[in-house]
C-alpha cells in the first residue's frame, strides 16, 4: 500500500504520442512524404524533433550552457500507440529502449507504478466501432504493452478520448483499471452510495480528483481521471508551452483555496506538442517536472500511483454524445468529426466543407461488414473460434517466427493445417488487420477526402479488398466504390471543372 505523503498538491502531465501506420500495405515501407521535407517521411521527422529529443531533454544555465540532461518519460505520464512505437523499434531501437527503461525507473519513482499505459491499437474511434473491433483494439494494444513493457497496462488511452459505455464494458471486461478523459465528458456526480446528482455538463467538475464510473444496473466500474481542460488547451494552443515558470504558475493557480485534502492537477496533450508542435518546449517540461515542481511545494505523480493514494470517493455518469454515439475530447458534437459534416476541421478553402464523411464510413463499414462474413465462411473450418483467432493473431503480428506460427496455429486451429491452409488462414487474418487499419482516425480528421491521411485508409481498404475478393472470388468492389463515390473532395483537380469523388481517389491510389 502507498504510504500517504506529507505533500497534498501533485502534477501529472500525459503525453499521447501516436502517429497512423504509415507503411504501404503491399511493400510494408513507408513511402516518401514530400510534405515532411527534408526528412523522408513523417515518422522521421517528428521523431526527430519529438520523441528522441524527449529522451534527452536539456536544462540550461542563463548562458544557454547545457547543465543536465532529463529522460522526460521517467517524469511524465505517457502512451505510444503501437503502429509508431513499432516503427521506432524498427529504426531507431535505442531510443526506444530508453523509452522503455524510463517506465522501469518511474516503477521505482511511483510505488510500483508505471508512467507508461497501453492504446488502443491503431487509434480507431471506439464509440463508431462494432463490439467485436472494440475487443480486438484493446486486446492487440494491451499484448504489445505487455511485451514491450515487460508488464500488464493500468490504463489504456482511447482513441481522441472517444468514449462510449459499450467501450467502458469492454474496458472493465479486459481488465483495464482507469481511463484518461476530457471533463466535457462528464454528465452528473454524486457521492457514491449516495442519491442526490450534481450536473456538471458545463465543464464544472472537479479535476482534481478522480471518479468511478459504474455500468448501468451493475456493480463493475472503471476508474476515470478528467484532466484539466483550459490548462492542457493552452499548452496545445497558446505559448505557455515556451515556459516552465509560466507553465508552473499557471498549475499553482488551478490548485486553488488551499485544503487538506490532496489535489490533482492534471494536463493531458498531443505528446507531439513537446518539441514537434512547440520546438524546445520538451526541455519546459524537464525543467518543470525534474526541479520546479518540487521547489514550488508540488510533488510529481502519475495516474496510477494517485489512484492507489487517492481512491474516489464519488461516482460519475458520461454523456451519451449526440445521437447516442459518445463523447471525445476534439469535437464538441460527440464524435462527429469522424462520421458526418460536424462543423468541426482543420482549415481549408473557404467554403470547404466535410460532407464526405459520412460516405467514406459507410463504405468502410459496408466493406467490413462483407469481409467479416468472407473470414467467417472461410475460417470456420481451419479454426476454432475465428474471432479468437482474430485477436490472437497478434501473436503473428508482434513474432513471425517459424515456432511463433507453430504456437499460434497449435492453439487456434481446429485440426492439423496443410501448408496451403495455413496460407489461407494468415491471408484471412491480414485481410481482417487491414480493415481495422482502415479505420484508423486520422483519415476522417483532416480538411479533405483527398489528403495524405484519408488516401492511407483507403489504400488499407484497398488491399484488405485484394485480398477478399482473391479469396471468395466475390466482387467486393462495386458496391465499395459505389458507395464511395458519394464522398466528395473539395479539390478540383487542375484541368477539370469537378472536385474529386472518393471512388476517382481510390482509382487513382491503384494506379499509383
Amino acid at each position: 500500500m502507498t504510504k500517504k505523503s506529507k505533500v497534498n498538491k501533485f502534477v501529472c502531465i500525459h503525453g499521447h504520442f501516436y502517429q497512423p501506420p504509415r507503411e504501404n500495405p503491399y511493400t510494408g515501407e513507408i513511402p516518401v512524404e514530400e510534405s515532411a521535407a527534408p526528412f523522408h517521411d513523417w515518422n522521421e521527422r517528428i521523431f526527430q524533433e519529438c520523441y528522441k529529443p524527449n529522451t534527452e531533454a536539456v536544462i540550461v544555465d542563463a548562458k544557454g550552457k547545457v547543465k543536465e540532461r532529463v529522460n522526460n518519460y521517467e517524469y511524465v505520464n505517457f502512451n505510444f500507440g503501437p503502429t509508431l512505437a513499432e516503427w521506432i523499434i524498427k529504426e531507431h531501437k535505442t531510443t526506444f529502449d530508453k523509452i522503455v527503461e524510463a517506465d522501469k525507473k518511474s516503477i521505482k519513482h511511483y510505488n510500483g507504478h508505471g508512467n507508461a499505459i497501453a492504446q488502443v491499437f491503431n487509434h480507431i474511434i471506439m464509440p463508431l466501432a462494432n463490439r467485436r473491433d472494440k475487443v480486438t483494439q484493446v486486446k492487440w494494444g494491451v499484448r504489445f504493452f505487455e511485451k514491450y513493457f515487460e508488464r500488464k497496462p493500468e490504463s489504456i488511452w482511447l482513441a481522441e478520448t472517444g468514449c462510449n459505455y459499450e467501450t467502458i464494458e469492454v474496458l472493465i471486461e479486459e481488465g483495464i483499471k482507469y481511463v484518461i478523459l476530457d471533463p466535457s465528458q462528464s454528465l452528473k456526480v454524486r457521492k457514491i452510495g449516495g442519491k442526490e446528482w450534481v450536473d456538471v455538463s458545463d465543464n464544472s467538475i472537479n479535476t482534481k480528483q478522480p471518479y468511478r464510473c459504474y455500468l448501468k444496473n451493475s456493480k463493475k466500474y472503471i476508474d476515470i481521471f478528467f484532466y484539466d481542460g483550459p490548462i492542457s488547451k493552452s499548452i496545445a494552443f497558446d505559448d505557455i508551452a515556451f515556459s516552465s515558470e509560466r507553465l508552473m504558475s499557471r498549475i499553482e493557480q488551478a490548485t486553488g483555496m488551499e485544503t487538506e485534502k490532496p489535489q490533482l492537477i492534471s494536463l493531458a496533450v498531443d505528446g507531439e506538442t513537446f518539441g514537434h508542435h512547440k520546438k524546445f518546449s520538451d526541455r519546459t517540461i524537464s525543467y518543470l517536472l525534474k526541479h520546479l515542481v518540487k521547489i514550488r511545494g508540488f510533488k510529481i505523480t502519475n495516474f496510477g500511483e494517485y489512484l492507489e493514494m487517492v481512491p474516489p470517493e464519488y461516482e460519475v455518469v458520461l454523456k451519451p454524445g449526440d445521437f447516442d454515439e459518445g463523447t471525445s475530447w476534439s469535437c464538441v458534437h460527440g464524435v462527429g468529426r469522424w462520421k458526418r459534416d460536424c462543423g468541426c476541421s482543420t482549415g481549408g478553402e473557404f467554403g470547404w466543407n466535410q460532407k464526405w464523411r459520412e460516405p467514406l464510413r459507410n463504405s468502410l463499414n459496408g466493406l467490413r461488414d462483407k469481409l467479416s462474413t468472407i473470414y467467417e465462411i472461410y475460417g470456420r473450418g481451419m479454426l476454432k473460434d475465428v474471432w479468437s483467432a482474430r485477436n490472437n493473431y497478434i501473436e503473428l503480428m508482434l513474432d513471425k517466427s517459424e515456432e511463433s506460427e507453430w504456437k499460434y496455429f497449435e492453439r487456434n486451429a481446429s485440426k492439423v493445417l496443410t501448408k496451403e491452409e495455413k496460407e489461407l488462414c494468415v491471408n484471412l487474418l491480414e485481410m481482417e488487420k487491414l480493415a481495422l487499419y482502415m479505420f484508423t482516425s486520422c483519415g476522417w480528421f483532416f480538411n479533405d477526402l483527398n489528403g495524405l491521411e484519408t488516401k492511407k485508409i483507403l489504400q488499407y481498404a484497398q488491399r484488405s479488398l485484394d485480398l477478399g475478393e482473391k479469396i471468395s472470388g466475390l466482387d467486393l468492389k462495386t458496391d465499395f466504390l459505389e458507395e464511395l463515390s458519394k464522398a466528395k473532395s473539395n479539390v478540383i483537380p487542375l484541368g477539370t471543372k469537378e472536385v474529386l469523388n472518393g471512388k476517382q481517389i481510390f482509382l487513382n491510389l491503384i494506379n499509383e
